[in-house]
């Protein structure tokens, strides 16, 4: 669908999850319900706007039914900086781990990325002009310089060193009374270069770039409550170098095109619109809250799980991160929380964290069917994934209908009797089927047909545990 975020309801917010999520149809009228929440909040007057906040959500549902995937598509969707963070690896300060803050900087991080990846877009046939021309010098042989006939800054150098010595005797040679003209066919020459690099006959040429190479993120350091790892996106600079390197013009160009786009953004305008779009449309997915939720007794490292609970409540009601970008309040940032809550309910959860939770929807678990629907109906599907990887190889995978009801039943059986992995089980099933066809690749048949048969023969020994 081609329509603006603004521009959908909430019905079609859900046709558009429809396309790459099966079922779970109360999970996505939840999710749309609030992105359009947060459109319509756009539209109240500006001297109520801060008083209406998002409403947060808590998704409870057996692990691979898509609680992940809706949480990403939507963020998609709506073009906003999105986050995935694992509840367990955060700790309580004084403990070993990430502090929780830092999926604020990490969200506002996103954000520069989205909106250079925006400004790009609209600049880059500019940016792309201006890497050509970076390629070119570089490319050109470098000049012959006549040290008789030298700037007046070599002349000076040369006076003074002679002078120093006491070898006055030999005259300086005079400064060039003008410039030597350009060769008559420099210009000719650069515009064939500029030629041969737009039609691709210099990609296997060498040049050597600057580039900037990151360091480590996290920085494990000692303070008054212990040890704690502190993220290096609070400290500019800190981490990162630059350093020359060798590139063939193929792999150098995008790196070029970045760098000459960069110089072309006004950054402090980049950075001021990442802290605005982060605030009020960035959506941030904790997974795996429940397993902060089981209660412990005792000492250890369990003993800081209600402590993280502690940690994550002031930045879900809303505080202010010190990032590097500037400051980011976490008030109207929207959280989507899960879990499948196999352990714990969501009733273990601190009480005050529930109540910033007010939205709960259970996902149900996946049954036969919904397998059979998976493997064929979203856009992303696997059979599709499949038959794209070994067209690359130019043979032609096909998938008969009673291929994908052996599949949807080999699935769900190997769940049953090996553990519940929900949607997650296909991927090995799939890659059992296929592994010789891919292996075989491209010395095998130019079409591949697979049938039931196929993947009773290929499976039966899987879906026994051999």
């Amino acid at each position: 669908m081609s329509l603006p975020l603004e521009e959908l309801t909430p019905k079609q917010i859900v046709a558009e999850l429809d396309k790459y999520i099966v079922g779970q149809g109360a999970a996505k009228k939840a999710v749309a319900i609030a992105l359009r929440n947060r459109w319509r909040r756009q539209k109240v007057d500006a001297s109520a706007r801060n008083d209406i906040l998002p409403k947060n959500i808590l998704m409870m549902g057996p692990t691979g039914v898509g609680k992940t995937e809706i949480a990403r598509r939507l963020a998609q969707l709506a073009r906003a900086p999105f986050v995935k963070v694992e509840a367990t690896k955060f700790t309580e300060v004084g403990y070993v781990g990430r502090d929780v803050e830092s999926m604020i900087r990490e969200l506002a991080a996103n954000a520069i990325r989205l909106i250079e990846a925006e400004r790009m877009a609209a600049i880059g046939t500019k940016a792309e002009d201006a890497a050509n021309e970076r390629l070119i010098e570089l490319l050109e042989e470098p000049p012959n310089y006549d040290y008789s006939a030298s700037s007046s800054f070599i002349g000076d150098v040369v006076r003074h060193t002679l002078g120093a010595l006491g070898e006055t005797s030999q005259p300086v040679a005079e400064e060039a009374e003008e410039e030597k003209p350009a060769e008559p066919d420099a210009e000719a020459k650069r515009e064939e270069l500029r030629r041969k690099l737009i039609a691709g006959e210099l990609d296997d040429e060498e040049v050597e770039i600057e580039v900037e190479e990151k360091g480590g993120q996290f920085l494990q350091v000692f303070s008054n409550q212990g040890m704690e790892e502190l993220g290096l996106d609070n400290f500019p600079g800190v981490g990162n170098r630059s350093a020359y390197r060798k590139f063939k013009v193929r792999d150098a160009r995008p790196i070029l095109v970045e760098q000459e786009a960069k110089r072309l953004m006004d950054m402090g305008s980049v950075y001021q619109e990442a802290v605005h779009r982060a605030e009020q449309t960035g959506i941030i997915f904790i997974d795996e809250i429940d397993k902060v939720a089981i209660k412990t007794q005792g000492a250890g490292p369990d003993v800081s799980r209600e402590g993280v609970q502690r940690d994550l409540l002031p930045i879900i009601e809303g505080s202010t991160t010190q990032t590097k970008y500037g400051p980011v309040r976490s008030d109207h940032i929207l959280f989507i929380c899960a879990g499948a809550f196999h352990m714990s309910t969501p009733s273990d959860l601190i009480p005050e964290l529930q109540g910033r939770l007010p939205i709960r929807v259970e996902l149900e678990p996946l049954i036969e069917a919904d397998f059979r629907r998976i493997l064929k109906e979203p856009k992303n599907s696997l059979t599709r994934q499949y038959e794209l990887l070994l067209g690359a190889e130019n043979i032609e995978l096909q998938f008969d209908e009673s291929a994908l009801d052996a599949l949807a039943h080999a699935a769900t059986q190997m769940n049953i009797k090996h553990g519940n992995i929900g949607a997650r089980r296909l991927h090995t099933v799939m890659e059992r089927l296929l592994e010789d066809v891919l292996f075989e690749a491209p010395d095998g048949p130019p079409t591949v047909v697979v049938d039931r048969a196929w993947v009773e023969r290929k499976l039966d020994g899987l879906i026994k545990g051999k």
